[in-house]
């Protein structure tokens, strides 16, 4: 086995924002593999790590030397290679020269019907000391960062500028530098506990090493240790913190030696909503809230500080005037929006652009309440739901001009709940100015209640429609409006609660309240473009749920406007395809379609000719299928899709018995037409339900 040694590399920089370290990761991670893969050089492991400070690579068991290896070099043709006395050419010494070659070692191969000289050229591998500083620049180059910089004088762009180098392969140093500045041995400890010169002795001591100088290199060790301490804490104060993945991973990456800390606040800030105290907390300071026993919020947070345990109390103090000057303003701007009108908010809208060619928020909160009517209408509210639908619909926006959501954005919707039960409006209507945000993210909550779920879809659709109308429809990776999610929340909320509900209507509906002259697309553009979108969306959905490709493709070839009616199709298929007579039905399908396709459409009767029905096999098919006809008629006409499905079924043992009996494509041209016609009419059948050619058994 070939020797191997370890190969570390620390880029030391300044600090790095937390939510930029977790993709750096994963992107060096991928790029160093796929770097040393392209040198062949083989190891055993690959490790990163990333502090605030620095982002490692750590490969372990590394091969020293690349293995060699044997090349065929592809030289003259064999005509241009020797001139008519047989002496080699220009061309053939030139090649051998290039490659250190002899004429008489060449060997002839055949290329399409030339004859060409190739040599065989045993190729020594590289060192891999000496093919690591390329190797290494060029992946580390490639690292994408959200908003990376320059400094100095450098070109390259980076999170933030590089401040020290560590570049060993085993005990040595690898001749190198990056940005200016040369690989060496020596690291930094933390920032105020640590020594700012480590020298790292070797490439198994680095963990160690940094260690003992306040540093916690390994994330995943860094994440244990403040859960384990976030927990300790709060089980001491008689309380306990709920899992927050996406804030413990923002705190394992905002500190290198973590010690875990509990603050107090007044206990008269617990009379605000509970939302506006944590959102200050989390969002702002990232705190931890401390809840008792029942989940009812304590006056206390906990804090992660980089650092040791001295002076915790003197760290508690300040963490908690920062949280005082932020709940003071919290609750003068929860008390001055509590004077205020809700009405009043309402038509303060018309002072907040919505889109420069698509008007104000006011405009559009007067769009949503009328579709949202439209949708409680086709949903068959009774009068309650509707009128809590056109309330909730009126107030859905009015907490926007609020004091409190224009200090904390992440509030709106939520404190708008709170600004309604305040000011006596009905709990659902409450409820709905909440959940008409949701969902909010993939995974997220749903709406729950009838007016929610309206005014929900009418917030989504209409944000649709109106880009969608004036040409600003996502392209590639670009969507600056956030409109798939828009589309995917409406995707969930309708499939989840069955609701049957023509997007064609809506569009069209809602395209005609759009301000005068604004769409730079007709309304059947806006439409179709919006439809195949929901498709996507739709496709995606099943995806997620595990349906099988196929499967999706056969019913979204036939994708209409209604996405409940395709979820059904889609049910009703996977239930099918578990059938017996699934097989054989597909695999006359599949003989059928093939056999249309290689014929020529423009030559087929408009419909069956009875007297051509020569045989019993294609009388018997015809007859049979005049009766399935019907059948799929009425079940299509009850939404009945199995039933559609098993209707169809029954052709298959008359299907079969056709191929058997007769030669499709007859020498005489009316019978050979005429039986083609048939095979079209049984593949028409299905069409409406989708496409099932497009299965794949």
């Amino acid at each position: 086995m070939s020797e191997r040694k370890d190969f570390l590399l620390e880029i030391g920089t300044e600090e790095i924002p937390a939510r930029f370290l977790p993709p750096a990761l994963k992107q060096m991670r991928t790029l160093a593999s796929e770097a040393f893969a392209s040198k062949t050089l083989y190891y055993q492991q690959i490790e990163v790590y990333a502090t605030p400070r620095r982002l490692t690579l750590l490969v372990k068991g590394l091969i020293i030397k690349q293995p060699d290896s044997r090349t065929e070099i592809k030289g003259p043709a064999l005509k241009s290679a020797y001139d008519a006395d047989g002496a080699p050419t220009k061309a053939l010494l030139g090649f051998c020269k290039g490659h250190g070659l002899e004429p008489d070692s060449l060997r002839q191969k055949e290329i399409s019907g030339n004859i060409y000289l190739f040599a065989d050229k045993e190729i020594n591998g590289q060192h891999t000391v000496a093919v690591l500083p390329e190797l290494v620049n060029n992946f580390i180059s490639k690292i994408y960062f959200p908003k990376p910089m320059r400094w100095g004088y450098q070109e390259m762009r980076f999170a933030r500028p590089l401040r020290w180098l560590i570049v060993l392969f085993g005990d040595d140093i690898v001749d190198m530098e990056i940005a200016g500045i040369k690989a060496d041995r020596i690291s930094r400890g933390h920032r105020t506990l640590g020594s700012q010169q480590i020298i790292i002795d070797n490439t198994e001591s680095y963990l160690s090493q940094l260690a003992e100088n306040f540093v916690i290199c390994d994330q995943q060790q860094r994440r244990q240790i403040i859960w384990q301490q976030i927990n300790h804490v709060a089980a001491s104060v008689g309380g306990h913190v709920e899992n927050d993945e996406e804030l413990l991973t923002e705190v394992v990456f905002l500190v290198e030696f973590p010690t875990a800390l509990v603050g107090k606040f007044e206990q008269k800030y617990l009379q605000l909503p509970q939302e506006l105290i944590i959102t200050p907390m989390r969002e702002h300071q990232r705190y931890f809230p401390v809840y008792d026993q029942v989940g009812k919020l304590l006056p206390l947070f906990i804090t992660v500080r980089n650092g040791d345990d001295h002076y915790l109390e003197t760290v508690a103090a300040g963490n908690e005037k920062v949280l005082r000057s932020r709940l003071a303003d919290a609750e003068f701007f929860w008390h001055e929006d509590l004077a205020a009108n809700m009405e009043a908010n309402i038509e303060r809208l018309s002072s907040v652009v919505f889109h420069e060619k698509l008007g104000t928020l006011r405009q559009k909160v007067t769009r949503v309440g009328e579709l949202a009517t439209l949708i409680a209408a086709k949903l068959n509210y009774d009068d309650k739901d509707l009128w809590q639908t056109q309330r909730a619909a009126q107030l859905a926006k009015a907490d926007l001009v609020s004091n409190v959501v224009y200090e904390f954005p992440e509030l709106q919707g939520i404190i708008g709940e709170y600004y309604a039960l305040a000011a006596g409006e009905e709990k659902s209507v409450a409820q709905a100015i909440r959940e008409h945000y949701l969902p909010r993210f993939a995974g997220d909550q749903l709406p729950q209640c009838n007016p929610g779920i309206a005014v929900s879809l009418a917030d989504k659709l209409d944000s649709l429609i109106c880009f969608f109308a004036i040409g600003l429809q996502p392209t590639g990776s670009q969507d600056p409006y956030a409109l798939r999610r828009a589309a995917a929340g409406c995707t969930q909320i309708i499939i989840k609660n069955n609701l049957d509900i023509s997007l064609k209507e809506i569009i069209e509906f809602d395209y005609q309240l759009l301000p005068k002259d604004v769409a730079s697309v007709s309304m059947e553009e806006c439409c179709n473009n919006l439809l195949d979108f929901f498709r996507q969306r739709v496709e995606n959905y099943f995806n997620e749920e595990h349906v099988t490709y196929d499967n999706i493709n056969a019913v979204t070839a036939k994708f209409g406007d209604n996405i409940l009616d395709v979820l059904r199709r889609v049910e009703a298929l996977c239930i099918f395809r578990q059938q017996a007579g699934f097989a054989p039905l597909m695999a006359g399908f599949t003989r059928a379609a093939n056999l249309l396709r290689s014929a020529k459409s423009s030559q087929l009767p408009a419909d069956i000719d009875n007297q051509l029905l020569k045989e019993e096999a294609e009388k018997q098919l015809y007859k049979q299928l005049l009766l399935v006809e019907a059948d799929v008629k009425s079940a299509f006409e009850q939404k009945d899709y199995l039933s559609v499905l098993n209707h169809i079924g029954e052709l298959t043992p008359f299907i079969d018995q056709f191929f058997v009996d007769l030669m499709v494509l007859a020498d005489d041209l009316a019978l050979r037409n005429n039986r083609v016609a048939l095979l079209k009419r049984i593949i028409a059948l299905s069409a409406s339900f989708g496409d099932l050619t497009k299965i794949v058994i």
